[in-house]
């Protein structure tokens, strides 16, 4: 009989770096989601539980295909340990699925590049290696300092005289990179432990500790706003394209189009009078044309006030909504009163004023010469840029290559 392996992602509300962090969309996806997916995706998880004290973390946890485990409020706090939730996580498991956990992971939701492999990696340290516990680490090279004060070399004038102290290195010697021990650095990412020895240890390192590599390329943890705007510019690049992660005709039933940027390369030539023209591509309105004869539901929505919308819109046969302050709220009552599910609509845009768009839609899109956040709010990307085919390459998606 194969091993209980429960993988527990702790994801608490209450986070004061970046409110809602745990919700916050890298790729288009929740940070939460994003971790229960690639859990699910490991051959070795035996099933996926969030820890959480937040109920909109649960609903996100629970659709991305997870258990979920209410946790308490006195291992929810900001000094309560990830150890502590994982404890509880595996007890509340076991008495509810009755079965015995063989090994346990804690994956942080934090970490939005890590992959499924990863998890089957630290997974298998243990289950197939004989490991008692393992974690994902990345190669380091960088050379170490600590601040004077929190320092502690064993010559103290020698503390005062250079206002710093090496961690990892000599200061007087500096080997070349080559020549020097391969450092590694703990990622956050991902821990796998033999159930028992972590029950008795209470800690997530015991015993022999196997260290698994990955990308260093994909390592980052976000604790701060600006780590969360790096992982939004960096999902288009590091999310690589997986079964079904293009959207299909069984997805979608309507399709809402931004116009500046999207339907255009974001240009405007004015003439001497003063009149704006755009221009507009053909494989674009042949893309139109498909979804709308499929029976598609299809919207242009804009803040751009200049009749070139409506005339496109008129020549495309697509009903249209421009000169519009507030496109999300726009675009919630036209959902409203057409009867369409917002997580049914892909929306198409290319700037931060369709962020808020994404954020109500199941299938925020962008085109590939997307502002670099607008990309990583995404879920999808296309490779066209706007104004050059992309409509027509997102009609592809939904209908087929042959169009």
């Amino acid at each position: 009989m194969p091993p209980t392996v429960v993988a527990v992602i702790p994801a608490r509300g209450g986070s004061k770096g970046v409110p809602a962090k745990n919700l916050a969309a890298v790729g288009g996806v929740p940070l939460v989601a994003r971790a229960v997916r690639e859990c699910r995706a490991a051959r070795l998880v035996t099933d996926v539980v969030v820890s959480t004290d937040d109920a909109g973390i649960a609903a996100a946890a629970r659709g991305a295909g997870a258990l979920v485990v209410r946790r308490p409020g006195d291992i929810a706090g900001d000094t309560a340990t990830s150890e502590a939730a994982v404890l509880h996580a595996m007890d509340a498991y076991e008495a509810e699925q009755r079965t015995t956990v063989d090994a346990v992971l804690l994956v942080q939701c934090t970490s939005p590049f890590l992959v499924r492999e990863d998890i089957d990696s630290v997974a298998a340290a243990v289950v197939e290696g004989g490991a008692d516990s393992a974690l994902t680490v990345a190669p380091f090279h960088g050379f170490v300092w600590r601040d004077a004060e929190a320092a502690e070399p064993a010559d103290a004038a020698d503390r005062t005289a250079t206002g710093g102290h090496g961690v990892n290195h000599d200061k007087s010697f500096r080997p070349r990179r080559q020549d020097r021990p391969q450092d590694l650095l703990e990622t956050g990412a991902a821990y796998a432990m033999d159930a028992a020895g972590f029950r008795a240890g209470g800690h997530r390192f015991f015993g022999r500790t196997e260290l698994v590599r990955t990308d260093p390329a994909r390592v980052l943890e976000i604790d701060d706003p600006h780590e969360l705007a790096r992982a939004r510019a960096l999902a288009p690049l590091l999310d690589a394209p997986r079964p079904g992660a293009l959207p299909t005709r069984d997805d979608i039933d309507a399709v809402v189009l931004d116009f500046d940027g999207t339907q255009t390369d974001d240009r405007v030539l004015i003439d001497a009078d003063g009149r704006e023209v755009v221009a507009v591509h053909r494989g674009d309105g042949l893309g139109v044309a498909a979804l709308r004869g499929d029976g598609l539901k299809l919207l242009i929505l804009s803040t751009e006030t200049n009749p070139v919308v409506a005339a496109r819109a008129r020549k495309l046969r697509v009903p249209v909504l421009h000169g519009i302050d507030r496109k999300d709220l726009a675009l919630k009552q036209w959902c409203e009163e057409a009867g369409i599910d917002p997580a049914r609509v892909l929306y198409v845009g290319n700037d931060v004023n369709d962020l808020p768009c994404f954020d109500l839609v199941g299938w925020p899109v962008a085109v590939a010469s997307a502002h670099d956040v607008v990309r990583g709010a995404a879920r999808a990307v296309t490779a066209t840029p706007g104004g050059s085919g992309a409509i027509r390459e997102i009609a592809g998606w939904l209908l087929g290559p042959s169009l």
